[in-house]
């Protein structure tokens, strides 16, 4: 960054953390793809509201937890990213006569809340130990679980548009479905009840209400276990991967339906199709995002003839292709 650009900084007091042309291979979790046009890491939620008002109108934004499910292709995003887990991690815990709830920031970790849940003798979030990534993430995508959804314990979120303006929404502003986040948006459409995903009119989440019930933390902490183990055992852990890149299709499973096209350890570049669970692509050294990319077009097309099933993907894929 030079000079001019921390004096304008400086000017529009601004305190995080600016950088131009980074490599996102750094900032997720499949430790592959290009380079953003610029990233901030903003110094809190004041901090992030400043700088959105200060972006250019167009400019596309993108806000990113852990990255673990997004890749940037090889040819990068003219845009700005901007970093949620290092300033939106503050968790709240309020406790009532019927349980409690736990307010947490976009950047805290989902396990994280799990944890606390936990330790508050709260029930119902467990399932967010096995879910990769930050609370945004989780929101976005009503990320779950071994037959739990983010948003099935939902209570309201706060959310941020790009003039830095707060607000308080509920469940019943969005229609929610599997692994499908989509906000009611009349105000934006002259169709009454017309659907806008979170995000794309300029507008992000920033904090979660988890409504939860009293429980037993000793229960909760052995079923977290539990989840954890059964990750573990069916996972990819130990290499870069990006979680599940596939939704279920109804009443099927997306790992049958690749594996019996006989792509499971398939190789393209330095990505693979995993050996041990074919619903996840892993970099196994020095992968490309056209490698994974690749693999991703590779299975869909597969199952599509094979089975006239189209498979919607879990990852989100962003930049232009090299």
């Amino acid at each position: 960054m030079n000079m001019s650009e921390q004096d304008q900084m400086r000017q529009q007091g601004l305190r995080g953390e600016l950088r131009c042309d980074e490599s996102m291979a750094r900032h997720v979790s499949w430790r592959a793809g290009g380079r953003a046009r610029c990233t901030y890491a903003p110094a809190d939620l004041d901090d992030l509201a400043a700088f959105l008002r200060g972006l250019p109108d167009g400019q596309p934004v993108h806000l990113v937890g852990l990255g673990s499910n997004l890749l940037v292709r090889d040819g990068g995003f003219d845009g700005t990213v901007i970093f949620t887990h290092r300033a939106l991690r503050a968790v709240r815990v309020v406790r009532d006569a019927a349980g409690g709830e736990i307010r947490a920031e976009v950047g805290v970790a989902s396990p994280r809340v799990a944890r606390i849940a936990a330790l508050n003798n709260l029930a119902g979030a467990e399932f967010l130990a096995g879910i990769p990534g930050t609370v945004g993430g989780a929101l976005a995508m009503n990320a779950g679980c071994y037959g739990s959804e983010t948003w099935d314990v939902v209570a309201q979120v706060e959310t941020i548009d790009r003039s830095g303006t707060l607000r308080i929404r509920t469940p019943g502003q969005y229609t929610i479905g599997y692994r499908s986040v989509v906000r009611r948006c009349r105000q934006l459409s002259s169709v009454p009840g017309s659907l806008q995903k979170n995000g794309d009119a300029g507008e992000w989440f920033v904090s979660a209400t988890f409504r939860l019930l009293h429980g037993d933390g000793v229960e909760s902490r052995a079923k977290i276990k539990s989840l954890l183990s059964q990750r573990i055992a069916a996972q990819p852990l130990g290499v870069p991967n990006a979680g599940s890149v596939f939704r279920n299709p109804p009443g099927d499973y997306a790992a049958r339906l690749i594996e019996a096209c006989g792509l499971k350890g398939r190789v393209i570049g330095g990505a693979a199709i995993s050996t041990k669970h074919a619903n996840f692509i892993v970099n196994t050294g020095g992968a490309r995002a056209a490698d994974i990319e690749a693999l991703l077009e590779l299975a869909e097309r597969s199952v599509q003839e094979r089975f006239g099933i189209r498979l919607e993907r879990e990852v989100r894929l962003i930049g232009e292709r090299a």
